[in-house]
This record gives structure tokens, C-alpha cells and sequence, in this order.
């Protein structure tokens, strides 16, 4: 890789995080969808991954202050665990020598389904009384996404939208979810030689964009329409989970 291509590169990841971190402080989430699903154009997804473990630790620790933090830690608790679970099951799918493309499709495929629901406004409910059951099986099934994708959004997004929790509950559950996911993801990516002190040190430089964009986009939020944006939000998302999904079959 020349200088020049090595400055393209880095002005385009500077790019991508500020965009996610965006995103992330005007709806609550976005930035590990966005990150990976960008950044896996131009580099493989064990890569990508590797960058947006400190810009989402650190911006999902933002998200989360505030009041009812341990009620909602105590709620999401088996959610969380199962989680941790998942990930750990999957471990080194994402750093496997063939992951490459396996891991483009499954994130393309993964990208589009988080879109679809979006678009479709899709709106969910959880009974009281099957939360306690299904909250660890919707971990696991999270944590496999994880360790396959790099993104956690599926199906923990919907569920925790689905549980009738308040704005701000749920813009917080969501990020301790994202934060339990980052950590688990870290651990898996260190242990798969992925996350190594070189991928650190550029992980902890792309954390200056993402505060930026977040903070800028805490700022618009009121100044937006959320419905519109989201819109804009889930259709380019869906356009990049095909790009990457055919990419990755016509490859």
C-alpha cells in the first residue's frame, strides 16, 4: 500500500466513524451497522471489526448514563449473559483464514434483514410473562450474529423495541446491550489474533470522528424529524446489505 492509498484509506475510515457516530447520537444506534457495513467495502470484516471496538465502547458508556441504569441492568441481565454466550460459541468465525467472504454475506444478509424490519416499520410485543424465557435465547442468537458479523443489532434491536420500554429506557437498554456486545466482541477478536496492539492503537484513533459525529448529532436530534430520518437511515442501509450480500456470492 502506497502513502497515498494509506492516506485514502484513513481519511475514509475518519469518514465512516464520524458518519456512524452521526447516526448513533441522533436515533441511539448505528454506529457498528454503519462502521462495519462501510468499512467491509474496502477492507475484510475481522478488520473492520477490530476499528470499532473502542469507538463503540466508549460512545455506548455515553449512552448509557443516567437515571434507571441498575433496573435496567437487572432486566436485560439474562439477555446480556446469553449475549456473552453466543459470542463465545462463535468465537474466530469472523478471523477465520476463509472468513473473508462467508462473513461479507452474512453481514449483507444481516444488513438487509435490520433494514427491512425499519422500512416495514415493523412493531413488535413481548408478553410480560415470556420475557424471562426468551430473553437468553435472544442473546445467544445476538452473540452468533456478533461473532459472524461484527454487528449486534439482530435480533436484540427488536426485542428490546419490543418490550414497551420508554424513549429514553430504551435508547439506554440499547446501549448496554451494544456496550455487554462490544466487550464480548473484543475478547473474541483478540483471541482469533484480530485485535492485536496495532489494530488497538487505530481503533483508539478512530474514536475522535465518532465523538464528534455523536456529539453532532445528540445536537440535531431535536432539530430533526426521527421518522424521516430513520427512512434515510434504513434505505442505504438496505443498498449496502445487498452490495456487500452480492459482492460476496459474485466474488
Amino acid at each position: 500500500m502506497t502513502s497515498l492509498d494509506l492516506m485514502l484509506l484513513l481519511a475514509f475510515a475518519g469518514f465512516v466513524f464520524a458518519l456512524a457516530g452521526f447516526v448513533k447520537g441522533v436515533i441511539g444506534l448505528g454506529l457498528p451497522t454503519i462502521s462495519m457495513g462501510l468499512l467491509s467495502v474496502v477492507m475484510p470484516p475481522a478488520q473492520a471489526a477490530a476499528l470499532l471496538v473502542v469507538p463503540s465502547f466508549v460512545t455506548n458508556l455515553w449512552q448509557i448514563a443516567g437515571p434507571g441504569f441498575g433496573a435496567l441492568l437487572r432486566r436485560l441481565a439474562t439477555l446480556l449473559i446469553g449475549i456473552c454466550v453466543g459470542v463465545a460459541l462463535g468465537a474466530g468465525w469472523l478471523s477465520a483464514g476463509h472468513a473473508p467472504g462467508w462473513a461479507g454475506l452474512a453481514l449483507g444478509l444481516s444488513l438487509l434483514a435490520y433494514a427491512s424490519l425499519g422500512l416495514l416499520s415493523v412493531r413488535l410485543q413481548v408478553p410480560a410473562r415470556l420475557e424471562p424465557w426468551l430473553a437468553p435465547w435472544i442473546g445467544v442468537a445476538t452473540g452468533l450474529v456478533t461473532a459472524a458479523t461484527g454487528v449486534f443489532v439482530i435480533p436484540a434491536v427488536p426485542w428490546l423495541q419490543a418490550l414497551g420500554l420508554a424513549k429514553d429506557d430504551l435508547v439506554r437498554a440499547l446501549g448496554i446491550s451494544f456496550l455487554v456486545s462490544t466487550v464480548a466482541l473484543a475478547v473474541s477478536l483478540r483471541h482469533g489474533g484480530a485485535l492485536d496492539a496495532q489494530a488497538a492503537g487505530s481503533s483508539l484513533l478512530a474514536l475522535l470522528p465518532a465523538l464528534l459525529g455523536m456529539g453532532l448529532g445528540q445536537r440535531l436530534r431535536r432539530a430533526v424529524q426521527p421518522e424521516t430520518f430513520k427512512r434515510v437511515f434504513f434505505t442505504g442501509l438496505w443498498l449496502l446489505g445487498a452490495y456487500l450480500a452480492l459482492r460476496s456470492v459474485l466474488r
